[in-house]
């Protein structure tokens, strides 16, 4: 039987950061493919909190399907060996709240849907990750079909849309509150094959 008295204040539950620096990076986390290889391309922005500041100590996880649709299988992301695709990357926000992700535009999953990346973002002062979606600019007509996008006002789906550089570079920002707050999705949303109705 405790001792301890019974009218202890509850105390706050804790954040996901900021600790992210420390040990979860890994040696060319951001590299899904070895920049400069065949098809690769560069998915790239800044991270913003509530008051358009850049976030320098967020951390961005990637997940996609490889460049023909399939969802890959392999082992070895903690390990990259400059060959095996994984579709998954990790990266840490640079001291102006800048990432990175070398990669493979993802291809079709489902005859006719929208190919995007999906993200999970961590920063401080969030109770838990939040997870979203980078769809490709190109793919309008699917966009259209899409039952997440179709859903979303024209403001909000622009949010979940990178913009193609004339390099070839996708470029695509979070902003984690106030006026152009990206649209985050509940983790099935986000991990599913299907839409989201």
């Amino acid at each position: 039987m405790s001792n301890a008295p019974r009218d202890l204040t509850p105390t706050p539950g804790q954040t996901v950061g900021p600790f992210f620096g420390f040990a979860l990076p890994f040696a060319r986390g951001e590299h899904l493919v070895p920049p400069g290889s065949p098809g690769s391309v560069r998915l790239y922005g800044t991270v913003y909190d509530g008051h358009g500041q850049p976030i320098p100590d967020a951390m961005l996880e990637l997940w996609q399907a490889d460049a023909t649709g399939a969802v890959p299988t392999a082992d070895g992301s903690l390990l990259r060996d400059g060959h095996t695709f994984t579709g998954w990357g990790r990266t840490g926000t640079d001291n102006v709240g800048g990432y990175s992700f070398t990669t493979v535009e993802p291809g079709v999953v489902t005859p006719g849907s929208a190919r995007y990346f999906s993200v999970a973002i961590f920063a401080r002062g969030l109770l838990d990750k939040l997870h979203t979606r980078v769809y490709l600019p190109e793919d309008g007509a699917a966009h259209a079909q899409n039952s997440l996008l179709s859903s979303l006002s024209e403001t909000e789906r622009a949010t979940l849309v990178a913009t193609r550089e004339p390099s070839g570079a996708l470029r695509w920002d979070v902003h984690l509150q106030g006026e152009n707050e990206t649209v985050f999705l509940d983790y099935w949303a986000s991990t599913s094959g299907g839409e989201v109705s």
